[in-house]
């Protein structure tokens, strides 16, 4: 409903740019980000829609008890059989993802100019992905689920300190190890553009070990910038 809303309004003021930004973008420059507003806006609606019907069909439709017996009589019961139930249902959701996630890089990204990501590139992202994803998750879940097993009336406890734990070290090993093994991370040359960051991280008293510039613009022509 939102969105419905959402994307009334930006076509309502496609055809007129903002008085605060008519020096700065053209015309057909805002009626393009119109677009592309809408289009993602609609495609998030339908996305929405089918992965409400997947939850249902996991849920209300007995799709998870399916997957349950399924996997009990291959492994019997225990923690495996738990992890394997979990991970069948990433899996699935994820392959289910496949079309949409191609739609919107190929078709969506590619039509408004923004896409500069190859097929190999996309399926390498894929497969990494889901090596990170099983190496830290699996691990976790055997955690968590043993503790619910035998931890108690406070395993709830001891797994939200994991979780917190875990969530603290994340902060460190993504930008340390994950991220380089998706983006090359160099140093931010000398120069105005760095002399301009520095100050204003003083003026905001925030401690900074270093500028990098990353290599995003292999996959998109969008600008970007974070810190970690």
């Amino acid at each position: 409903w939102l969105s419905q809303r959402q994307i009334r309004y930006v076509a309502q003021h496609r055809n007129v740019v903002p008085a605060e930004f008519a020096e700065k973008v053209t015309l057909a420059e805002h009626q393009k980000a119109a677009d592309y507003t809408i289009a993602k806006l609609r495609l998030a609606i339908l996305e929405n829609g089918v992965s409400a019907i997947i939850l249902i069909a996991f849920t209300l439709l007995g799709g998870l008890q399916i997957l349950n017996i399924a996997l009990l009589q291959f492994l019997g019961e225990g923690v495996a059989q738990q992890i394997a139930l979990l991970v069948s249902v990433v899996i699935i959701s994820g392959i289910l993802d496949i079309p949409f996630s191609w739609y919107k890089q190929f078709y969506l990204e590619e039509r408004f100019g923004f896409n500069r990501m190859t097929k190999k590139l996309f399926f390498s992202d894929m497969i990494k992905g889901l090596s990170v994803g099983g190496a830290i998750g699996v691990p976790l879940l055997w955690v968590i689920l043993t503790l619910m097993l035998k931890a108690g009336d406070l395993w709830w406890l001891w797994a939200w300190a994991v979780l917190s734990i875990f969530s603290l070290l994340m902060q460190w090993i993504f930008p340390t190890f994950i991220a380089p093994m998706f983006n090359k991370f160099e140093a931010l040359e000398e120069g105005p553009l760095k002399t301009q960051i520095e100050a204003l991280l003083a003026r905001c008293d925030f401690a900074s070990q270093g500028l990098f510039v990353m290599d995003g613009s292999k996959r998109s022509a969008h600008g970007n910038a974070f810190f970690a």
